[in-house]
């Protein structure tokens, strides 16, 4: 289990924990200005525009943004902001905006298996290795789920040997204690 809070509300689901970490690693390295994901419509929700005091105004499928409260790229702020990414994006929206890794050996941590819809889930690589005694390439998954829960390592439900590794050249599909993946899944911000 990650050490990062669930929130009050269930918004932090599967694809919500990832936006939620990739923004984390934004804001804290002080790439404010690339804080952006898409909402389910494909209308963007900028953290600087929210900082600036922007909200945004949904009606029916339409999003505008309109200024409606101070200026503040605080902390308690940046959360406020990332729950309203949780209502309006999701792994739909995320799947969108990300580009296909074409290649599974060229997998990267912070790489994730994602698959769009409604529900649609999402995993991420937290972590890769070389096993010592076959040489074979590891990694490690991160999820959320529903209800929102914690962010948790997963077991390989598929080689319980090898949990909680997933071996790279393990065939043309991903199997997590809730889903199944394909390779071709495989994402990259």
């Amino acid at each position: 289990m990650l050490d990062i809070d669930v929130g009050a509300r269930d918004l932090q689901q599967c694809a919500d924990a990832i936006i939620r970490l990739r923004a984390e690693y934004l804001y804290i390295s002080g790439s404010r200005e690339d804080i952006v994901f898409n909402f389910t419509s494909g209308d963007p929700a900028r953290f600087r525009d929210w900082a600036r005091g922007f909200r945004p105004r949904i009606r029916r499928n339409r999003v505008r943004w309109i200024r409606s409260a101070e200026i503040d790229s605080g902390y308690r702020n940046f959360r406020k902001y990332l729950n309203t990414v949780f209502v309006y994006a999701g792994s739909h929206s995320l799947e969108q905006e990300l580009s296909p890794v074409t290649d599974i050996e060229a997998m990267q941590i912070g790489d994730l298996f994602i698959q769009g819809g409604f529900p649609g889930h999402a995993v991420l690589v937290v972590d890769m290795a070389v096993h010592e005694a076959n040489g074979k390439k590891l990694f490690l998954l991160v999820q959320s789920y529903m209800p929102a829960q914690d962010i948790h390592v997963l077991k390989n439900p598929g080689d319980p040997d090898l949990s909680p590794w997933y071996a790279l050249d393990s065939g043309s599909g991903l199997e997590t204690p809730e889903w199944n993946f394909r390779r071709i899944d495989l994402r990259r911000f």
